[in-house]
């Protein structure tokens, strides 16, 4: 299988690296840049990518890499600070015999290479491509003579320091007004580098780019799909479980739901799903769950549903702070799980959980990046429990390396339900987050009614499938009002619907007023306690997603 490693010196956009490789049909991992030479040739990548980072190359403290990584034979495409520490690195052997060292790694260095620029560029920046027969660049649409500049296209620019001389051996393929390099390469060591960010939207042709990198210069035949992945995801859970039992915490949530159903897939009745229903679910979602995964549906399992609302509600009642209520949930949910957990102790030896790969990512340490595995939970119970039941410390995480639309395929392979498959993000904690201030059972009532009206409007009005994310809350705010000839006193509800493709930031969506309208009507009838409906406009930044 093919494989591009990308190196981490702590760019933000390392994960949409891998997004848009994967959207090849390449599969690639990100690790931290102090791996080994050693290991990076045991993996025997197809590729390699340098990511963006904050710091400076010649920072004595900055993240580096050693030289020898450009000369194993293997292309790599440098981005941002991967571009500055490429010219910084290959740029030693034109230095003086006494060479230039590095005072933070004693690494040989150009100290010439990289400067900080005289104007910083942030942001969208039009691009003059110097080399339009470049593997890079061939395949991107220009604009050829737009402009006395002769601008091509636009990137999107976020660096301080700037490439002030290339390595012998390279060519400018492009430039910009306050860049002179904004892209080089040496297509016979099969090195590249772009100043720019051509992984995010804001590049258009960013994505030609890179899969020019993928397959032309890497040679990658984009044969990886999430139907392979599946059978043979089956096979190795298979080998690896053998006669064993595994237990898993069902949440109703995407990725849950998708391990449960590969699991069931390989082992059939050895998985027992635990459905912890602690009463603060979107409307018939818990049923939904049932329906799919209970006696009555098509998965092959042993599952049980817990009626735990009572107990959860019992130390929620009062509490208005959002992360005392988040403390709560996360701390009675491995109660209930465990108590349910005891009673299958000498028959269950695995624990599953549906971690997914920006999980893996965002658990490594800052320094060396290694995956910190979790020595206080494993697959939902405290480790100290885990011991006493005698489970495998080690859970089975068959989705460890896939992105969420990555999951959501796999899902739709696997025979899952389209409308489960694409459900809305929901919180850990659930409405209990989606409730300002106190939280009572007649509260989440509420709040339960009004989100599914929302939901169902947006839905009647085929405006769903292009929100990010979608829901109603319950404000802390009374207000009057008429009702009839009657003086109301009331809950205001809150509408909110953004648009984002990654979750850090979001805009506010534009839904259409008769859809709003409409949506107001009936919450408004429909649900008791409520006179006033509010719909959110504040995007992300400032503002969060979820209101708590």
């Amino acid at each position: 299988m093919d494989k591009i490693l990308i190196l981490d010196f702590g760019g933000q956009y390392k994960q949409l690296i891998a997004r848009r490789v994967r959207e090849c049909n390449v599969y690639c991992e990100i690790h931290p840049y102090t791996l080994e030479i050693e290991k990076i040739k045991e993996m025997n990548p197809k590729g390699i990518i340098l990511t963006g980072g904050p710091a400076s190359v010649y920072d004595g403290k900055s993240p580096t890499c050693p030289p020898d990584l450009f000369n194993l034979g293997i292309p790599i495409l440098g981005i941002c600070y991967g571009s500055q520490l490429m010219a910084y690195r290959c740029g030693a052997s034109a230095v003086s015999e006494t060479k230039d060292m590095d005072s933070g790694t004693g690494y040989a260095c150009n100290p010439e290479a990289v400067r900080t620029a005289p104007v910083s560029e942030y942001g969208r920046t039009e691009v003059v491509i110097d080399a339009p027969d470049s593997l890079l660049f061939r395949d991107v649409e220009t604009r050829d003579g737009t402009d006395e500049n002769g601008v091509n296209t636009v990137c999107w620019m976020s660096h301080t320091d700037y490439i002030a001389r290339i390595p012998d051996g390279f060519r400018i393929t492009a430039h910009t007004a306050n860049c002179p390099v904004a892209a080089m390469e040496n297509p016979a060591k099969k090195l590249y580098a772009v100043q720019f960010h051509p992984e995010v939207e804001h590049t258009p042709e960013g994505r030609k780019m890179l899969r020019g990198f993928v397959m032309d210069v890497c040679g990658c035949s984009g044969d990886w799909q999430m139907s392979s992945f599946a059978e043979r995801t089956i096979k190795e859970l298979r080998e690896k479980i053998g006669d064993s039992h595994v237990l898993l915490g069902l949440s109703g949530g995407v990725d849950s739901t998708v391990t449960a159903a590969l699991l069931s897939k390989a082992i059939g009745d050895q998985l027992h799903c635990v459905f912890v229903d602690h009463g603060l679910m979107r409307k018939n979602e818990g049923d939904e769950v049932e329906n799919i995964f209970g006696p009555r549906g098509s998965f092959d399992l042993q599952f049980v549903r817990v009626n735990a609302q009572e107990r959860f509600f019992r130390r929620l009642i009062g509490q208005t702070d959002p992360e005392i209520k988040r403390t709560i949930t996360g701390e009675e949910f491995p109660r209930v799980f465990g108590d349910e957990a005891r009673k299958l102790q000498g028959k269950v030896r695995y624990l599953a959980q549906g971690t997914i790969y920006p999980d893996v990512v965002e658990s490594g340490d800052g320094k060396t990046g290694d995956v910190i595995k979790s020595h206080h939970n494993v697959g939902g119970l405290p480790i100290e429990v885990v011991r006493e039941l005698g489970f495998d410390e080690t859970p089975i995480e068959p989705l460890r390396m896939l992105f969420k639309d990555e999951v959501r395929r796999v899902g739709l392979e696997l025979g899952i339900p389209r409308e489960l498959v694409y459900r809305q993000p929901f919180p850990g904690p659930g409405l209990a987050v989606r409730i300002i201030g106190e939280i009572t059972p007649y509260k989440a009532e509420i709040v339960r009614e009004a989100d599914y009206i929302f939901r169902e409007e947006l839905h009647k009005a085929g405006v769903d499938e292009n929100l990010g994310q979608y829901f109603a809350a319950l404000s802390n705010m009374h207000s009057v009002g008429v009702m009839g000839d009657h003086r109301t006193y009331g809950l205001a509800v809150v509408l909110r619907a953004v648009i984002t493709s990654d979750f850090m930031t979001a805009e506010a969506a534009e839904i259409p007023w008769n859809v709003l309208q409409t949506t107001m009507n009936r919450i408004i009838n429909e649900v008791e306690g409520v006179n006033r409906v509010l719909y959110d406009i504040t995007s992300k930044p400032p503002g969060t997603i979820e209101l708590e």
